[in-house]
């Protein structure tokens, strides 16, 4: 499989104009109840002729299209947010992402927040929210370490010594 270095995101704020051929036949039934619209999706894999997308738990595949990509804030649907206040206006509390748009008249991804099974109406920034989802990924490393070679069994150690 052919896979870009990091994910990218981005929109359909519009259908595109030849038909459905672009959609995976098995897929038409989730990409025509969720585009064209403001929802942020993550493309994560290309496997030659179809790119892979995610929104949350859903999952399809498209042909190569145009859409509106869009500069991701470091948080996804699932991650774990506290939200930060500002002096006495906003309460304070952990959610989970539930949903990402992108307000193209702000030029900027708003977010969904859940509480438990509570969805909270307001739609939040990132600058509102502090990330609680660890997404550290280490490098490979760069330095080619020998392997240790054993040509022989080694010493035995007397009995009386153990």
């Amino acid at each position: 499989m052919l896979e870009p270095s990091a994910p990218v995101y981005g929109c359909f704020p519009r259908w595109p104009e030849n038909g459905q051929d672009f959609i995976h036949p098995n897929d038409v039934a989730i990409v025509t109840r969720r585009i064209p619209s403001e929802r942020v999706f993550r493309r994560h894999k290309f496997d030659g002729t179809y790119y892979h997308y995610q929104y949350g738990k859903v999952r399809f595949r498209l042909r190569p299209c145009l859409w509106l990509a869009v500069k991701s804030d470091g948080i996804d649907i699932g991650d774990s947010v506290e939200t930060v206040g500002v002096g006495m206006e906003r309460e304070l509390f952990v959610a989970e992402v539930y949903g990402m748009y992108y307000v193209r008249r702000k030029g900027c991804i708003l977010y969904r927040l859940r509480r438990g099974d509570t969805t909270i109406p307001q739609l939040y920034h990132a600058q509102s929210m502090r990330l609680l989802t660890e997404k550290t990924h280490l490098r490979p490393g760069e330095i080619n370490h020998p392997m240790p070679q054993v040509h022989d069994r080694g010493e035995r150690i007397p009995g009386d010594l153990v």
